[in-house]
């Protein structure tokens, strides 16, 4: 299996100051290489290594044909053809989203400009566009200061559904850690209750582990009768 772990937040993880989303993003990865401790790993920390923004130049790379491009132009494609590389070999993908003013960071926005490239990750039919990465499964870890799940005001769930079911990835599965801003009471009750949804995707995720819960639910059932 492998993993790749996408880290969105503008900060890096820090002791004193650091990003709640990625704090947790981490803690659900150590989770699943308990379960899957031959997985390979692979970081993509937006915060550290910002991909550029889609612009003129980029665009015109990309439209310039492989063998016409400039050294220039080469090599900004290649930043691209990174990034989709990493998601191509991913079988599962762990993403850090942290919601600023009800949406995505722009970190995020730029990646998903790259990792979607007509012919390659998505390709356009008569019947409207088809996505080329099935198969997959996210865990999207989303963090908010207020509380906005299942509300107008919660962009981002919508917008990540969309964009990796565009690319053919449909089995996306959310974390939320709301109420992050409302004080240190309010912030250890959202990081327990993260830590609860984390134990209930991986139980589902472990092969024996989620087998011992059915078999254990089915015998209540039965008792219960």
């Amino acid at each position: 299996m492998n993993i790749l772990q996408i880290l969105s937040s503008y900060r890096t993880v820090d002791p004193e100051a650091g990003s709640h989303s990625s704090r947790l993003a981490n803690e659900l990865v150590q989770q699943l290489l308990v379960i899957h401790p031959e997985a390979e790993l692979t970081v993509r920390d937006l915060a550290r290594s910002p991909h550029p923004i889609l612009d003129q130049d980029a665009l015109n790379a990309l439209f310039t044909p492989a063998g016409n491009r400039t050294p220039e132009q080469a090599a900004r494609v290649a930043l691209d053809e990174t990034l989709i590389a990493e998601l191509q070999a991913a079988d599962l993908i762990v993403l850090g989203a942290p919601m600023y003013n009800f949406g995505i960071s722009a970190l995020l926005k730029a990646w998903f400009d790259a990792v979607a490239r007509a012919g390659v990750t998505f390709r356009y039919t008569h019947a409207g566009p088809v996505g080329l990465l099935a198969d997959k499964t996210v865990y999207a870890v989303s963090t908010r200061g207020g509380s906005h799940r299942g509300q107008s005001t919660d962009h981002v769930v919508p917008y990540l559904r969309t964009m990796f079911g565009f690319l053919g990835i449909v089995d996306v599965h959310f974390v939320y850690a709301e109420g992050l801003a409302l004080g240190a009471e309010a912030e250890v009750r959202a990081f327990a209750d993260a830590s609860a949804q984390f134990a209930r995707l991986v139980r589902a995720a472990d092969p024996i582990g989620g087998r011992e819960a059915s078999s254990r639910n089915a015998l209540q059932a039965r008792k219960a009768r």
